[in-house]
């Protein structure tokens, strides 16, 4: 690894040159912002596309297929001088030769910025980490709508109806955003998709269920929120169980914390994340769930050209001690203020602390039911449902891609239908003891 080539065919430079790892909400946001500034700027990825993760859900539960929350990073900087991109990961940083060490060699840097976001954290349990389902990027999503799907057709050929349940039954491990929206996607495909598409199916048989180790769903949000959401959930029929953790899945059968079990071929885990580390940094670097610690201009402590932004960092302030909450807004801010730093450091300038501006938070549960906690007050229901729309519409990239959603939202709306339920079935799927290779293939696609 010592002897790696540099990159080939990134120019040479005058300017001061900026390496970003990571092309999400923050990465993204960082390169535009410095697009034009003076800067030579490298952004590496392991993907050629930018993914609208709040939407993920949506495509697991065939809503949306993957391209419409996808944006080819190529034509995002097309127009942009100055910008090199290439697919990438990064294995460790060399801070000492301000070298960045990469599966395609190595590169020179004046200033490197850490943005690759978060995974999932399955809490050191390997079990669950083979044959749970996770939801981070479009390849878990497509696996879980697969997954379902295929699953339903195998309930159509069993006999034994407990066995046809153990095919239908869908558990959910996490009671926060990502759980709660994809709850209540699949609690409407129940109630107006598979009755018409499998009608020798009893789906009153079919189970869905929350299972949240805290007392409340959307514990970030507030106890206001967390009590509507809970109170729409249960009208549609899911079944919430607080204080309750998974502690045992066997790709079959799930044992709970207070003894009981369930039985359900699909758990779908949505528990938690932890950042994505990078070899290089000292131990000390790293705080509370693997996240970077940074100081109020986002650089990592003990590194005066070294930065992190996003759900990789965490920033200790007098208004947020445990760090910014890990969402797009917390990122796309501190993009956004890293971009004057590095420009005010450039020139000489004195830099600015960071202060996140809190503008609220949404969750939908399902058709006009959804919650928000906004600093002018809390809304819920109908006036939420469209408020989330709206924002959620208008933050997705690209004019292209929000008429897409903007149709298939419509016509789900006004039919109660989704068009998209195609089994693209990978290699070995229909083989249960394949479930790790599958996730492993589709995660390389």
């Amino acid at each position: 690894m010592e002897n790696m080539n540099a990159i080939p065919n990134i120019p040479g430079t005058n300017k001061k040159r900026v390496v970003i790892a990571g092309a999400g909400f923050a990465g993204l946001k960082l390169t535009r912002k410095l697009l034009g500034k003076g800067f030579q700027i490298i952004l590496l990825d392991k993907n050629n596309f930018h993914q609208f993760q709040p939407l993920l859900y949506q495509v697991a539960t065939a809503g949306l297929e993957p391209s419409a929350i996808s944006f080819p990073l190529r034509k995002v900087l097309q127009n942009a001088g100055d910008v090199h991109f290439r697919i990438a990961e990064i294995e460790r940083v060399d801070a000492g030769a301000n070298e960045v060490v990469t599966s395609i060699g190595r590169l020179k840097y004046d200033y490197f910025v850490l943005a690759m976001g978060a995974k999932t954290n399955f809490f050191g349990q390997k079990e669950m980490e083979n044959n749970a389902l996770s939801m981070k990027s479009a390849s878990d999503a497509i696996l879980i709508r697969n997954s379902i799907l295929e699953h339903f057709e195998q309930a159509l050929l069993e006999t034994d109806p407990k066995k046809a349940e153990q095919y239908m039954n869908i558990a959910i491990v996490g009671g926060g955003p990502t759980g709660v929206e994809l709850a209540g996607a699949l609690a409407e495909m129940r109630k107006y998709i598979f009755p018409k598409e499998y009608p020798e199916l009893d789906l009153s048989k079919m189970r869905i269920a929350i299972y949240e180790a805290a007392p409340r769903v959307l514990a970030a949000l507030s106890e206001r929120a967390s009590a509507s959401a809970l109170k729409y959930l249960q009208k549609l029929g899911v079944e919430v169980h607080l204080k309750t953790r998974v502690e045992h899945h066997d790709g079959s059968c799930v044992r709970l914390s207070d003894g009981s079990s369930v039985s359900s071929k699909t758990l779908i885990w949505s528990a938690g994340v932890t950042a994505n580390a990078v070899l290089g940094l000292p131990q000390e670097a790293y705080g509370r769930g693997g996240r970077i610690l940074v100081d109020r201009q986002n650089r990592i402590r003990s590194h005066t050209n070294i930065f992190a932004i996003g759900d990789i960092s965490l920033m200790e302030t007098p208004k947020y001690p445990n760090g910014h909450p890990q969402v797009a807004q917390a990122a796309l801010q501190q993009a956004k203020q890293l971009a004057k730093n590095l420009v005010k450091a450039n020139s000489g300038e004195k830099e600015e602390d960071f202060e996140y501006r809190d503008k609220g938070s949404l969750a939908t549960i399902g058709r006009n039911l959804a919650v928000a906690d906004l600093p002018v007050g809390k809304i819920k229901g109908f006036a939420a449902w469209v408020l989330w729309s709206l924002v959620h519409l208008f933050t997705i990239m690209g004019v292209k891609n929000r008429m897409l959603i903007f149709l298939n939202w419509t016509w789900n709306y006004f039919t109660y239908d989704q068009s998209l339920r195609i089994l693209l079935k990978p290699k070995h799927l229909s083989n249960e003891s394949k479930l790790p290779e599958v996730k492993k293939e589709l995660a390389d696609s």
